[in-house]
């Protein structure tokens, strides 16, 4: 499939799973895409930083101020070890990685289906607070339909039809109805927490 369909499906995928600091914040990062016959990928990596500016233990919300002077408010769930040990003027670093790769499979023959995996750490007892965690899901599709005019597929999942438009003209005629298109999108994020500046 060709990269220009890729940030439709990141798009998609970004609304529902982007970190919520990373959001708020004016993230600092690198981003990449590559084509070839049949496949794309696009992957993105940033670091986004803030200081707690308040902590209200009972409920576990951090308070964090962005370098611009925004404040919004977090909740630190019970995956962030060692709680108690956050100060306000700590800094609170966050690394994510969004990547979603789409490989046509000509002749098809694969169960259209959604396969979701996750996986997560947290820090050790009494080291720096911190968590981190990976999720990745892989989505099966069969194409059910080309339109040539508009050089449009139509893609079948496991839960719903949806019709992309292919730009290149050399990527759309590779497509047969029959084939099948598996997007893999994969994220990953880290928090940690750096000790409070020393006055």
């Amino acid at each position: 499939m060709k990269s220009s369909l890729i940030p439709l499906l990141l798009v998609a995928a970004a609304c529902m799973s982007t970190p919520a600091i990373a959001q708020t914040l004016k993230a600092e990062g690198v981003a990449g895409a590559a084509s070839a016959p049949g496949r794309a990928e696009m992957a993105r990596a940033a670091r986004v930083s803030a200081t707690v500016s308040a902590i209200d233990k009972s409920s576990r919300t951090l308070t964090l101020k962005g370098a611009d002077g925004k404040q919004f408010q977090v909740v630190a769930g019970a995956e962030v070890r060692n709680f108690d040990q956050i100060q306000v003027g700590s800094e609170v670093v966050v690394g994510f990685m969004q990547a979603l790769a789409l490989e046509l499979k000509k002749g098809g023959g694969a169960k259209r289906e959604i396969v979701e995996s996750t996986a997560g750490g947290r820090a050790e007892a009494g080291a720096q607070p911190g968590a981190a965690a990976a999720r990745r899901v892989t989505v099966v599709a069969d194409v059910v339909a080309t339109h040539d005019a508009t050089q449009t597929v139509t893609l079948r999942g496991p839960q719903r039809t949806v019709d992309l438009h292919v730009p290149a003209l050399s990527q759309y005629q590779l497509i047969k109805v029959g084939d099948q298109v598996q997007a893999t999108y994969t994220e990953a994020i880290a928090i940690s927490v750096e000790p409070a500046a020393k006055k």
